[in-house]
């Protein structure tokens, strides 16, 4: 199972989420978030933690040139992108990454219908994310997505659930969905950016058991 902690802003909660076992964490590069990190610092998180860690950068509606940009000067293993990126954005922007970068397109999900969107860009991104509709947030907005408009979803990609999950809930949202993964922010979280380690550890005890 992937677990990804998103929104991650300091060195010592970078280190200490990956040692209590998550093996992707997620840089915030939109500049109007409140968990927004700046790429010198994200880089110096990077350069900090262990190699087979991923190290996500969240992108909504950037240019090429400026998603090349950080993940160059950040060390990013992976680009998310969150925002009304096509398919033709996708193709582009695989061009212009370095060989391995991963690709994860999010999407907001605010009734069924809106999973027939992934379809378009099965063949151009590697992972899809399922995050919950807010009309004014892009994530992090702490709703669930209705678990139950997910139970047929079986896109031929692996695929992260993320909307609103807590170590309250995450047990019963694997319990009926079978995600490749899962991403977490404002549910381990005190404050925006800043996480709750007593959370995260919570977390992986309920994702044990």
């Amino acid at each position: 199972m992937r677990v990804k902690i998103c929104g991650i802003t300091q060195i010592k909660q970078g280190l200490e989420i990956a040692a209590l076992g998550a093996n992707s964490l997620g840089f915030i590069c939109v500049e109007r978030s409140p968990r927004y990190i700046i790429p010198a610092k994200i880089r110096a998180i990077v350069e900090c933690l262990p190699s087979q860690i991923d190290k996500v950068g969240v992108f909504a509606d950037h240019s090429l040139r400026e998603i090349a940009e950080v993940v160059s000067t950040a060390k990013l293993t992976a680009v998310q992108l969150h925002g009304a990126e096509s398919p033709e954005f996708c193709v582009q922007l695989r061009q212009e990454m370095p060989n391995g970068i991963e690709i994860i397109k999010a999407f907001r999900i605010k009734t069924p219908d809106s999973l027939q969107d992934t379809t378009a860009y099965i063949n151009y991104v590697n992972t899809l994310l399922l995050d919950a509709y807010h009309p004014q947030m892009l994530g992090g907005t702490g709703q669930t997505i209705n678990w139950q408009d997910l139970v047929e979803f079986r896109p031929s990609l692996p695929w992260m659930l993320a909307g609103g999950l807590t170590p309250d809930n995450v047990a019963k949202a694997l319990s009926r969905l079978k995600p490749d993964g899962i991403d977490l922010s404002s549910g381990v979280e005190r404050s925006p950016g800043d996480k709750d380690l007593t959370k995260v550890e919570r977390l992986f005890q309920a994702l044990k058991a």
